[in-house]
């Protein structure tokens, strides 16, 4: 193998990290250069944790039988952070990753439908989080563990009731 092949075939496997530990790291995806390579080859794809986190968020929340994302104390505060005028909603709430070089992990905390078969349920999240994110990040989705933390029952209120009309 010529110094050339060796020096490309390095900097197609390089994958650079960059950030500081904490919140809203990213990393950076560094694929070959040259004029040899194809144009979506070159330069660098930087991949917040922030956007795995909602990625996998929404992939989970797609799924029958979840009836929402997070534990207690996190909902109760989110559903009120929902109701501010101006707020949006936090579609990464419930949902911790760890992001590496070329791979992730995924962590989140769901409340089901009483009545459905929870490990079915926890199957099927697994399989919709990992499709979503391996397609749309490139990255490989090593494990996605799955706290069920309760069950949400069909006379149950959700965390906040819905805001009287003010106009009738």
């Amino acid at each position: 193998m010529s110094d050339t092949t060796a020096t490309t075939a390095v900097r197609t496997a390089a994958v650079a990290r960059t950030g500081e530990a904490g919140e809203g790291r990213a990393r950076v995806l560094t694929g070959r250069t040259g004029a040899g390579t194809a144009p979506e080859e070159r330069g660098r794809t930087t991949i917040a944790d922030s956007v795995v986190e909602k990625i996998a968020g929404m992939a989970a929340r797609e799924v029958p039988g979840i009836h929402s994302l997070g534990a207690g104390m996190v909902r109760t505060l989110g559903a009120v952070r929902d109701r501010v005028p101006g707020g949006r909603a936090n579609v990464s709430r419930g949902v911790k990753v760890e992001v590496g070089e070329r791979q992730a992990a995924v962590d989140i905390d769901v409340v089901v439908e009483y009545g459905v078969p929870i490990a079915e349920v926890a199957a099927d999240v697994r399989s919709s989080v990992i499709a979503a994110v391996e397609r749309m990040t490139g990255l490989e989705v090593v494990e996605v563990n799955i706290a069920v933390d309760d069950v949400h029952l069909p006379d149950e209120q959700d965390d906040l009731p819905e805001p009287e009309s003010r106009v009738k």
